[in-house]
C-alpha cells in the first residue's frame, strides 16, 4: 500500500513503528529481504526500464544499465548487512582498567528521511534504502515528483520480498510539509542527493541531525599531451552526454594541454556530432530528453550568456521542447554560469592549458566537487593529480562519471557531507555502542 497521500503525522507514526520492527530483524533476515529484492528487480527488468524511460527521459539502453546497477546495490546491501560487526576494545591498555573487557557494536540510528533526485530514479533510491535497511532503520522516502512511479515500484518490490510496509514510507508532500518533517526531532538523519542551495537550506531547517549529502559537482577532466587521445575522446563524450548530461559526476570542463588541444577538439566535436538525439525508447538513441522544458530553457539561457560574453560555440545549442542538443563550447569566460555552476545538461567546455599546474589550478577553482579525472601515460603526473585534485574521487585514464556502487562516493569542499557507497553509507546510517564488563 502506498503511503504517498498520508499526512505528515501519519507518515511519522508509520516510520516510528517501522524503526522498531526493522531493528528487531536479525542480520540474516535483513540480508534475505535485500537479496530477494535484488532478484525481483532483475525479474521485473522490462517494467522498471519502461518506468525509467517514461519518467526520467533516459534512453532505453541507459535505463537497462540502471536496473542492473540497482540490483547490484541491493545485493551489496544484503552482503554488508551480514558483515555489520563491531570490535573488541582493549580496556586493559589503560591503567586502572585491567579488570574490564568489552566490545563496540553498531546499532540503527532510527528514522531516516531520504530525499532523492530524478536523474537516477531507481539506483539512487536503492542507495538510500539498501544501507538503511541493512542497518535496521526505517525510512521516509521523498523521491522527485518527476519519478514517483519508479520509486514506488522499488518500494513495492522490497515489500513483496518480505519487508514490513511500515519500514519504508513514501512521502510526496509539498515544500511546507517537507520542512515540517525536517524539523521533527524523531527523524535522526537526512540523506539527501541534490543541489547545493537546497542542501544548505535543509541543514538550516533540520536542526541537530546527522547529515549525509551529495550536493553536486562540476567535473574537470585533465588531458595531458601524452594521453591516448582516442580513449580520452571516447570516454569524455560518453561522460559528458550520458543521461542528457543530467549527471552530477558528468564531464563538464575538459582541460587540454595546448599541444593536443586542436587534435582533441576536432575529434571530440566530430564524435559529438555523431550522437543521435531523440526518442529515448528507441534502441538507436544516444541522448534523450531533459527532465522538462524549464531545464532545457535554463541551459539554453546559460549557454547563450557564455556566447554573448565571447565563448565560441563548436556544435549544438539547439532546443526543441525538452530536447537540447549536445553542445560543445570553448573560450568560455570564467565568470559565466556554464563555467562556475553545475550545468546538469548536455554541455561541455574545452579549454587549452599551458602547464600541468595551470590545469590543476583551474580544476580546483570551483567551490564544490565530486569527481575529477586525468588522462596521462605518465605515472608521476597521475599520482600528482590524484594528490592535488580536490575531489571525492579521481579517475585516472577514465571519465569522471565512472562509479562502482561499492566504492565510497561523496564530495570535497561544498560538494557533499559524508560518503555513500553501500558499506560507507551503512556506517553513516548506524551508530556505535560500547559494552563494558567490570570483573
Amino acid at each position: 500500500m502506498s503511503t504517498a497521500t498520508l499526512p505528515t503525522e501519519s507518515v511519522l507514526e508509520i516510520a516510528r513503528e517501522g524503526a522498531l520492527l526493522c531493528k528487531k530483524l536479525s542480520l540474516h533476515q535483513r540480508g534475505s529481504v535485500l537479496t530477494k529484492a535484488s532478484n525481483e528487480v532483475l525479474a521485473n527488468e522490462d517494467i522498471l526500464v519502461t518506468l525509467i524511460v517514461q519518467e526520467s527521459g533516459k534512453t532505453i539502453r541507459q535505463a537497462r544499465k540502471e536496473v542492473h546497477r540497482c540490483a547490484n546495490t541491493l545485493l551489496l546491501s544484503a552482503e554488508e548487512a551480514k558483515r555489520l560487526s563491531g570490535e573488541v576494545i582493549p580496556f586493559g591498555a589503560f591503567e586502572g582498567s585491567e579488570k574490564r573487557q568489552g566490545y563496540a557494536i553498531r546499532q540503527p540510528i532510527g528514522i531516516i528521511l531520504a530525499i532523492t533526485p530524478f536523474n537516477d530514479p531507481l539506483n539512487l533510491v536503492a542507495h538510500k534504502l539498501g544501507p538503511a535497511i541493512a542497518g535496521g532503520n526505517s525510512v521516509i522516502l521523498k523521491p522527485s515528483q518527476h519519478t514517483l512511479r519508479t520509486a514506488q515500484a522499488l518500494v513495492d518490490i522490497l515489500r513483496l520480498s518480505g519487508l514490513h510496509n511500515s519500514i519504508i514510507s513514501i512521502f510526496s508532500g509539498n515544500r511546507h510539509e517537507i520542512q515540517q518533517l525536517l524539523a521533527i526531532r524523531d527523524i535522526r538523519m537526512v540523506s539527501f542527493t541534490g543541489g547545493m542551495e537546497t542542501g544548505e537550506a535543509i541543514t538550516k531547517q533540520a536542526g541537530l541531525k546527522k547529515m549525509l549529502m551529495d550536493l553536486g559537482g562540476n567535473a574537470p577532466v585533465i588531458v595531458c599531451a601524452d594521453a591516448q587521445l582516442e580513449k580520452a575522446v571516447d570516454a569524455c563524450v560518453e561522460g559528458a552526454f550520458w543521461a542528457a548530461g543530467q549527471n552530477c559526476i558528468g564531464v563538464q570542463r575538459i582541460l587540454l594541454d595546448k599541444d593536443i588541444y586542436s587534435t582533441f577538439t576536432d575529434q571530440f566535436v566530430a564524435k559529438t556530432q555523431q550522437l543521435k538525439l531523440g526518442d529515448p525508447q528507441q534502441e538507436s538513441t544516444d541522448v534523450g530528453r531533459m527532465i522538462n522544458d524549464a531545464a532545457a530553457q535554463r541551459i539554453e539561457t546559460w549557454v547563450q550568456e557564455a556566447i554573448d560574453n565571447g565563448a565560441q560555440l563548436l556544435t549544438g545549442h539547439q532546443r526543441k521542447g525538452h530536447f537540447y542538443s549536445p553542445t560543445v563550447l570553448t573560450n568560455v569566460p570564467h565568470h559565466c554560469k556554464v563555467w562556475r555552476e553545475e550545468v546538469f545538461a548536455p554541455v561541455v567546455i574545452l579549454q587549452s592549458t599551458n602547464t600541468f599546474d595551470e590545469a590543476i589550478g583551474l580544476a580546483n577553482s570551483i567551490d564544490y566537487s565530486l569527481h575529477a579525472a586525468i588522462f596521462t601515460q605518465n605515472l608521476e603526473s597521475a599520482l600528482s593529480a590524484a594528490d592535488q585534485l580536490e575531489a571525492g574521487g579521481v579517475m585516472i585514464n577514465d571519465s569522471s562519471d565512472y562509479r562502482f556502487d561499492a566504492m565510497p562516493f561523496g564530495g570535497f569542499k561544498y560538494g557533499g557531507m559524508g560518503r555513500e557507497g553501500v558499506k560507507y553509507a551503512l556506517e553513516e546510517m548506524t551508530q556505535t555502542k560500547v559494552v563494558c564488563f567490570n570483573r
